[in-house]
């Protein structure tokens, strides 16, 4: 049988591509993080699929946080080790327990005690949305600084603690007065931007602003915040995730997003 040249460099080209097919395919794999989610009704982070969402598949599962109060906290706290290892059942290759005030708020030991035992119980590298938090103050060099909470006094001063844990002077904190979950979605971005504008004319020697809260909506308002306020902005489901991507290895900068993120 005679084989044109046609055939052959058809032949030739499926070889070659055949050969480096697995390769592409490897290459554009996505990275699995896992998230603990204190709501239950939450699905994908909206914020994540933004930033990463080209490179990072994230895994889902939910607490069923009915309250922002300590004793919301309390009935979910125990449930985090079992949520994690169904994660790792999943084959996530990292775990972020998501929350601020459900990792705070028993203080600086607790949250690092919780990060340990979920890592040790996975063998997966962990970390906490206070974690996210602090870190990013720590790089954007904050030292004294503000708060736009949405939460009530209680769970303020119990952030204002956390933060004092970490070296952190807080200059002014002021919270939203939110304790029932379904109640976060309501604020606005417009309201967020004016309130953390009052809480920085508060306090005019800040180096810094942190946003508390991983159920308010925050990337799109970073950068029209720290362009209103002159100062970073830190805030907590953007900086978890940030965190959350350091945790796989990756480059977590994605321009746009506030001068942390942006790099």
């Amino acid at each position: 049988m005679t084989i044109s040249r046609r055939q052959l460099l058809a032949a030739t080209t499926t070889t070659a591509l055949g050969g480096l097919l697995p390769h592409v395919t490897m290459a554009a794999e996505k990275r699995r993080l896992g998230l603990i989610f204190p709501v239950i009704d939450r699905g994908q982070p909206e914020e994540g699929l933004t930033l990463y969402g080209d490179s990072i598949d994230y895994v889902i599962n939910n607490l069923d946080l009915k309250t922002m109060t300590p004793d919301g906290y309390d009935a979910v706290i125990d449930q985090i080790p079992e949520k994690a290892l169904g994660l790792a059942a999943q084959d996530v290759e990292a775990i972020m327990i998501m929350g601020t005030s459900l990792t705070f708020y028993q203080g600086r030991e607790f949250n690092e005690r919780l990060a340990r035992t979920v890592a040790e119980a996975t063998g997966l590298p962990t970390s906490t949305m206070s974690n996210g938090i602090i870190n990013g103050l720590k790089e954007v060099g904050g030292k004294n600084i503000v708060c736009a909470t949405a939460y009530n006094d209680e769970v303020n001063n119990r952030l204002v603690r956390f933060l004092g844990e970490h070296d952190f002077n807080v200059l002014n904190i002021e919270g939203l007065g939110i304790e029932a979950v379904e109640d976060i979605f309501s604020v606005t971005d417009p309201q967020l931007i004016g309130f953390c504008k009052k809480v920085t004319n508060d306090a005019i020697a800040a180096d810094a602003i942190l946003i508390s809260c991983g159920g308010l909506i925050t990337l799109n308002i970073l950068a029209p915040v720290e362009e209103r306020v002159r100062i970073p902005a830190v805030s907590s489901t953007p900086h978890a995730l940030f965190e959350g991507t350091k945790l796989l290895g990756m480059d977590p900068h994605v321009p746009g997003y506030g001068q942390l993120i942006s790099g």
